[in-house]
């Protein structure tokens, strides 16, 4: 096994390595919404509340949030190679585990370990590319990995169907096996190893502990407050969140090599990105939350119909996706990211502009016109992250890029609630508004990005 990746592997190799990357990012990706579909099941078969059970999302959610940073900086430090490979053998025992579990409280502590190996694949996934594909081809792996993560995520629900159609809510999680030991053998063989290695000596554990705190109270609080918690809850985690995260940033920032990346949102070109990222994820989860209420409970459309009219979103951005990459190695990745958003934001007005009584297609052509504008901004983007960081910071910048789409996703569900809560009658119109909004705003951002040179891997 080489010790350095000068520019790239070579081709027999890097199929390989990059289908290592598909199954891995897939898994983590699906397992994250796999879930939703079975949730009453699920509740059903362990004797637990509604209420309760959506811990089973939660705590998958919050491990990846707050174990994402740290994973990346022990990327860094250790190798991506050993990070990516350890959370595949973790996802995949733990699924073992989910599968298995006789209680709530069992099945929530399986998904909050199969969160860190989750988290693991997610944290140095886009770092390894930057290693399996050579400078001039990165844009290629960044447009197969933003159009490997769209799939998952829009087929997690169809799967789920289609599994729970022929058997128990287990094999939801026992698919993994197969797919995971695939997996870790291609990893074990193909992924090559780290060439430059980060500065830092030792792991920095309290940074870790501050930095699972402040995310993991910034989530707890967003999702608490989607859920209706009392709101002397929600503050009191908002006002330790802070405290916490303030003394976290200010030691970080006195650290040569920082857990939390701050030396790289130094770099402009990284963070308008990084800021672009939260903004589009925001703006997309605002739709996404918000449209089935508005499909179903005002259109009077079935949860079938409901997921096909969902669907032309993420068909669309699978198809731009892998194109925006090509077009990254010739086109500045601001111009790319300023249209997509565009094209995006042109999309949820039209959205938010539907007629009382709208026929299929004209809700198939708006959601395609969103999913194709995100798709051209994605790749690029996600291209533009990794190449302005330094190679020996390619895994702190990776967990940045995960770190942005997860809080991205958080704020857009919150501000769904916060919506509903406000403007009862109009909450889905008054979502889609704000997305179209959001969109506009990242569209503006990524606009700055044409000042900036362009990024090199």
């Amino acid at each position: 096994m080489d010790n350095h990746v000068l520019d790239g592997l070579p081709v027999p190799r890097r199929y390989g390595a990059i289908v290592a990357i598909i199954f891995g990012i897939a898994m983590a990706v699906l397992d994250g919404t796999i879930t939703n579909v079975a949730l009453p099941t699920i509740a059903r078969d362990l004797y637990a509340s509604p209420a309760a059970s959506i811990w089973v999302i939660n705590a998958y959610q919050i491990a990846i949030v707050v174990a994402l940073l740290p994973l990346s900086f022990l990327g860094d430090m250790v190798g991506y190679r050993r990070v990516y490979q350890c959370g595949l053998a973790l996802f995949t025992l733990t699924s073992l585990l989910c599968a298995f579990s006789t209680s709530l409280e069992m099945l929530t502590f399986a998904r909050v370990l199969q969160g860190f190996g989750g988290a693991a694949l997610m944290s140095v996934n886009t770092a390894l590319i930057r290693l399996i594909y050579p400078q001039r081809q990165l844009g290629r792996g960044m447009g197969i990995n933003s159009f490997i993560v769209a799939v998952s995520a829009a087929s997690g629900p169809t799967l789920a169907a289609a599994i729970l159609s022929v058997a128990s809510w287990q094999w939801l999680f026992l698919v993994n096996i197969p797919v995971g030991i695939a997996a870790l053998v291609l990893a074990l063989r193909f992924l090559p190893a780290n060439g430059a290695r980060s500065l830092a000596t030792h792991f920095d554990l309290p940074g870790a502990v501050m930095n699972a705190l402040t995310f993991g109270l910034l989530i707890a609080a967003l999702s608490g407050f989607a859920q209706g918690q009392p709101v002397a809850l929600t503050l009191g985690e908002v006002i330790v969140m802070l405290i916490v995260g303030t003394i976290f940033i200010r030691r970080q920032l006195r650290l040569p090599v920082p857990l939390l990346p701050v030396d790289l949102l130094r770099i402009p070109l990284f963070s308008l990105s990084i800021g672009t990222s939260i903004l589009s994820f925001c703006a997309q989860m605002l739709a996404l939350v918000s449209l089935p209420f508005f499909l179903q409970g005002v259109l009077g459309r079935s949860e079938v119909e409901t997921g096909l009219l969902l669907t032309p979103w993420p068909l669309a951005t699978m198809v731009m996706a892998p194109l925006a990459g090509y077009l990254i190695e010739r086109v500045h990745a601001g111009v790319l990211g300023a249209l997509g958003l565009a094209v995006m934001a042109c999309g949820l007005f039209a959205l938010a502009m539907l007629p009382a009584e709208p026929a299929d297609i004209d809700i198939v052509w708006r959601m395609a016109l969103c999913g194709a504008g995100f798709g051209l901004f994605q790749s690029p983007n996600n291209h533009t992250i990794i190449a302005s960081a330094p190679r020996n910071r390619s895994g702190g910048a990776s967990g940045m890029l995960g770190t942005a789409r997860l809080l991205g996703q958080s704020i857009g569900a919150a501000l769904v609630a916060l919506m509903f809560n406000l403007f009862a009658t109009q909450g889905t119109h008054i979502s889609l508004w704000l997305a179209g909004g959001l969109a506009t705003l990242a569209a503006l951002v990524s606009g700055l990005r044409i000042r900036q040179p362009r990024a090199q891997a």
